[in-house]
C-alpha cells in the first residue's frame, strides 16, 4: 500500500469516527446515576430527594433492574423485586432523562441494611396511622356521644321552659295548700308516708272555688342531666296518679305535670342531706286571684 492509499483511507475514516465519538458523547450524557432517599412511590412511580432536588420523578419500567448489594465490597448484587422500594429507602438510581426530566430508570440498587432500615420505619409507620386512626375513631364517637348529649339537654331546656310558660305566673294565683313529697336517690315510687298528705291535699281543695292543682317535680344535679330530667318526670307522674286515682281529683283540675329537672335547687348539692332536699315533687293547691274575687 502506498502513502497515498493510507492517506485516502484514513481522510475517509475521519468523518466516521467523528460521528462515532459524538454518539458516544451524547450517550454518555443521556445516562445518569442518582443517589437518593425515596420519599414517595406509587405503582410505577417514585419521588427521590437527592441533593439537587427535593422532588425528583423517577420512572420504574418492566425493564428496571433492582438489586441489593452484598459483600464486604459491595461487589455482589442480588436482584430483587420492586416491590423492595419503600420509601425511607437509600437507592441509587442509573438512568436516563426524558423529555419532562423524569428519571427513566434502568437500574436502582440499594444495601441491605438500609432496607431493613426503611422497612423498621415503615413498620413503625403503619403502627402509628393504625393508632392515629383507632384515636380519629374514639374522637368520633366521642363527638356524636357529645351531640347527643347536647340535643338531650338542648330538649330537657325546651321542655321546662315549655312547663314554665303552661303554669303561668304565680303572681296570679292564691297558693291555698302545699304539699312536698321527697324521694330516694333514683327513686320514682312515692314513699307511703306521703300519700295520706296527698289525699288530705285533695279533699283541702275541692271546696275551693276554681282550684287547681300543680305538681312539679325535681332532681338533684347529681350525674347525667338528661337522667335527672326523665326522673323529675317520672316522680311528677306518680304524685299525679295518686291524686288521680286515689284522691279522686278530676283531671280537669289538674295542671299537666311539670318535669323540672336540675332546675331550682334547694339544697346544697355537695351534701347528702342537700342532695335529698333537691329530689323531690311539689304539689299546690292554686285558685286564681280573679276567680277569688280580687
Amino acid at each position: 500500500m502506498t502513502r497515498f492509499t493510507v492517506f485516502r483511507v484514513v481522510r475517509a475514516a475521519t468523518p466516521l469516527l467523528g460521528v462515532l465519538a459524538w454518539l458516544s458523547v451524547t450517550a454518555a450524557a443521556q445516562n445518569v446515576k442518582v443517589d437518593g432517599l425515596i420519599k414517595a412511590r406509587s405503582g410505577d412511580t417514585m419521588i427521590l430527594q437527592t441533593s439537587d432536588s427535593p422532588k425528583l420523578v423517577v420512572l420504574l419500567t418492566d425493564n428496571t433492574q433492582v438489586n441489593q448489594v452484598q459483600g464486604v465490597f459491595k461487589a455482589r448484587r442480588k436482584d430483587m423485586s420492586m416491590a423492595a422500594l419503600i420509601p425511607g429507602l437509600a437507592v441509587k438510581v442509573g438512568g436516563a432523562y426524558n423529555d419532562q426530566n423524569q428519571l427513566e430508570a434502568k437500574s436502582v440498587s440499594f444495601k441491605g441494611d438500609d432496607l431493613q432500615r426503611a422497612e423498621s420505619i415503615q413498620a413503625g409507620l403503619h403502627e402509628t396511622q393504625v393508632q392515629t386512626q383507632q384515636n380519629e375513631e374514639e374522637l368520633q364517637k366521642q363527638n356524636a356521644a357529645l351531640q347527643e348529649q347536647q340535643q338531650k339537654v338542648d330538649a330537657n331546656k325546651a321542655a321546662i321552659a315549655a312547663a314554665s310558660a303552661r303554669f303561668g305566673q304565680l303572681d296570679d294565683y292564691y297558693i291555698r295548700d302545699e304539699v312536698t313529697v321527697y324521694f330516694g336517690n333514683g327513686q320514682v315510687r312515692v314513699d307511703p308516708q306521703y300519700v295520706s298528705q296527698l289525699l288530705a291535699l285533695a279533699g283541702k281543695a275541692k271546696p275551693i272555688n276554681g282550684y287547681m292543682i300543680e305538681v312539679k317535680g325535681y332532681a338533684s344535679a347529681v350525674g347525667n342531666p338528661a337522667y335527672n330530667q326523665q326522673l323529675s318526670e317520672d316522680r311528677a307522674n306518680a304524685v299525679t296518679n295518686i291524686l288521680l286515682q286515689q284522691g279522686s281529683v278530676p283531671l280537669t283540675r289538674m295542671l299537666a305535670p311539670g318535669a323540672m329537672g336540675e332546675t331550682q335547687q334547694v339544697g346544697n348539692n355537695q351534701t347528702a342531706e342537700g342532695q335529698a332536699e333537691n329530689r323531690r315533687v311539689v304539689v299546690r293547691v292554686l285558685q286564681n286571684k280573679a276567680i277569688a274575687g280580687t
